[in-house]
C-alpha cells in the first residue's frame, strides 16, 4: 500500500524523534519507522543506562578509596540485581515513545526502512512517499575483517548480560571499551584491553589518558597496545580464546587470551547499509551521509540527515544529535535558515575517574603564539579531592591572555563532568575571564576552585 506523506523520519532516536512531533504540530503529515524499539540508542542501548550501571561502580570505588578513613566493609555489586535496577529505566520507554509520537499525530511504523526511489521508502509491506524525508538512523559497530567476527558481542549486549564473565577482553580503546570495563572490574571481573595504537582515547588530552590508564591499571586492568587481535575462536562452555599480535620495540609477539566474553569497541560507523541509498541518489561517505551546511543531502535535496549519520563537524555525540534535530525542524519548517553551531561539544569519558574534554586542545594552542597560557595542575592534594581521597586528579585550563578568555579545558576527576559544562558555557559565550572570576560559587565545591583555574 502507498501514503502520501510531507515528512518521512527514518529512527526514533534524539535526532529523529523531535523532527516528527514539531512537523506534525505545524500540520505536516508525518511517518516514522524504526526497526528496533522507539526510542534510539542513548534512552535504550547507550548513555542512560550505561550510567546506571557506572553508579554502581562509583559506590564501589568512593568504598575503596575510603577504606581505612573512616569506612569499612566494602560492598561488592550483584550483577542480576544491577541489571534488573538498570531494566526499570528502560523497559517503558518504547511504549511511552511511541504512545507520544501517535497522540501527536505521527503515524508509527516498525521495520526497516529502504528506498525504492528518491523521494519513496519502502517498509514491510507499506510503501510511503515523503515531500521531504530525514535520516537520523543513527551508528553501529564498525566492521574489523578478523576471522571470527561474529562471536564478537557489542554494546547492547554488554548492557543485557544476565550474568557477568569471570574474564573479558574488550577490543579497541575508546569510549566503549574505557567505560564498560572501569565497571567490569569493579564487579569483579579479570578485564583485558585490546588496542592497535600506542594509547587509548586518542582523541583526548594524552598527558591525562596516561595518567587515566595509570588508574586503570591500579584497579587490574590490563592494557595490551599496540596491538592487533588476528583470530577470536570459540571453544567449549561458552569461552573463546582471542589471538593476538602485539608490536614492541621493532619485535612482533603472539598472545592468547582466553575469556567468556568479546567485546567490540573499536568504533563505531554510519547506519545506513540497509538504506539502499543508490535507489534515492543519496550521496555518502565514510563518516555518512553527506549533507550541506543545512544538513541537507547535496544529492537529493528531499532528503536531511543528522546525528551519527550525518557527515558533518558534529562529534558522534547525543547533545549534537538533538542540536541537529533542532536544526533540521527549522529548515524543514522555514526553508533553510539554520546552521548548526559546532563551536562547543563537550565530551565526557565515564570512567571513574570520568575524564571529560571541551574546546581546543593543548596541542592546538600551543601553535596560537605566546598570549595562549596553559594552567596544567595536579589537583589530587587539593581539599576537593583529597577529602574522597582521589589520588588521580589533574585538570588543564588553555587561556588567551591577550583576549581575555578560556579555549578549552581538559579534566580528569570525579567531578569532571559537572566542571566541564561551565567551561562548556563560558567558551560558548566568550565569557571574559576578569568578569567570570568575580562569581562567587558555594563553597565547598568542585567549582568553586575556579579562580585558581584560570590563575596567570
Amino acid at each position: 500500500m502507498n501514503k502520501q506523506y510531507d515528512l518521512i523520519v527514518i529512527g526514533t532516536g534524539s535526532a529523529g524523534a523531535g523532527v516528527a512531533t514539531a512537523c506534525s504540530k505545524e500540520d505536516w503529515k508525518v511517518a516514522i519507522i524504526d526497526s528496533r524499539a522507539y526510542g534510539g540508542t542513548c534512552a535504550l542501548r547507550g548513555c542512560d543506562p550505561k550510567k546506571v550501571l557506572v553508579g554502581a561502580a562509583e559506590i564501589i570505588d568512593w568504598n575503596e578509596r575510603m577504606q581505612g578513613k573512616g569506612i569499612q566493609h566494602q560492598p561488592t555489586i550483584n550483577w542480576a540485581d544491577l541489571m534488573a535496577f538498570k531494566e526499570t529505566f528502560v523497559e517503558e520507554i518504547p511504549p511511552a515513545h511511541e504512545k507520544k509520537l501517535q497522540e501527536a499525530g505521527v503515524d508509527t511504523f516498525h521495520g526497516f526502512a529502504s528506498f525504492v526511489s528518491e523521494d519513496t521508502v519502502q517498509v514491510g509491506d507499506d510503501q510511503l512517499t515523503g515531500k521531504h524525508i530525514l535520516i537520523a538512523t543513527g551508528a553501529k559497530p564498525a566492521p574489523l575483517s578478523i576471522e571470527g567476527e561474529q562471536y564478537l558481542a557489542n554494546s547492547d549486549d554488554f548492557l543485557n548480560l544476565e550474568q557477568l564473565p569471570s574474564t573479558i577482553v574488550f577490543v579497541g580503546g575508546g569510549y566503549i571499551s574505557m567505560e564498560f570495563a572501569h565497571i567490569a572490574v569493579r564487579a569483579g571481573a579479570e578485564v583485558h584491553i585490546v588496542h592497535h595504537g600506542d594509547q587509548p582515547l586518542g582523541k583526548f588530552d594524552p598527558d591525562l589518558v596516561d595518567e587515566l590508564v595509570e588508574r586503570s591499571r591500579e584497579l587490574g586492568i590490563q592494557f595490551h597496545l599496540n596491538t592487533e587481535i588476528e583470530s577470536i575462536t570459540q571453544l567449549a562452555d561458552q569461552q573463546y580464546k582471542v589471538t593476538a599480535t602485539q608490536n614492541s620495540d621493532q619485535q612482533k609477539q603472539s598472545i592468547d587470551i582466553e575469556c567468556g566474553l568479546v567485546v567490540h569497541g573499536a568504533g563505531r560507523v554510519a547506519n545506513i547499509d540497509q538504506l539502499q541509498l543508490d535507489q534515492a541518489n543519496i550521496a555518502s561517505e565514510k563518516q555518512g551521509i553527506t549533507v550541506n551546511e543545512y544538513l541537507q543531502s547535496t544529492s537529493n535535496p528531499r532528503v536531511y540527515a543528522a546525528g551519527d549519520v550525518a557527515a558533518t563537524k558534529g562529534l558522534p555525540l547525543t547533545p549534537i544529535a538533538s542540536m541537529e534535530s533542532q536544526a533540521v525542524r527549522t529548515n524543514l519548517l522555514q526553508d533553510n535558515v539554520q546552521i548548526p553551531d559546532y563551536k562547543v561539544m563537550p565530551s565526557i569519558v565515564f570512567t571513574i575517574p570520568k575524564l571529560a574534554s571541551v574546546g581546543m586542545t593543548a596541542e592546538e594552542a600551543q601553535k596560537l603564539g605566546d598570549h595562549i597560557k596553559i594552567n596544567d595542575m595536579d589537583t589530587s592534594s587539593w581539599y576537593t579531592y583529597k577529602r574522597t581521597n582521589e589520588k588521580h586528579t589533574r585538570i588543564k585550563v588553555i587561556i588567551d591572555t591577550k583576549a581575555r578568555k578560556v579555549l578549552g579545558a581538559h579534566i580528569l576527576s570525579g567531578e569532571a563532568d559537572d566542571l566541564i559544562n561551565h567551561f562548556a558555557t563560558a567558551i560558548q559565550f566568550d565569557l571574559n575571564i576578569d568578569e567570570w572570576k568575580k562569581t562567587i560559587y558555594g563553597y565547598p565545591t568542585a567549582m568553586s576552585d575556579l579562580s585558581y583555574f584560570l590563575e596567570e
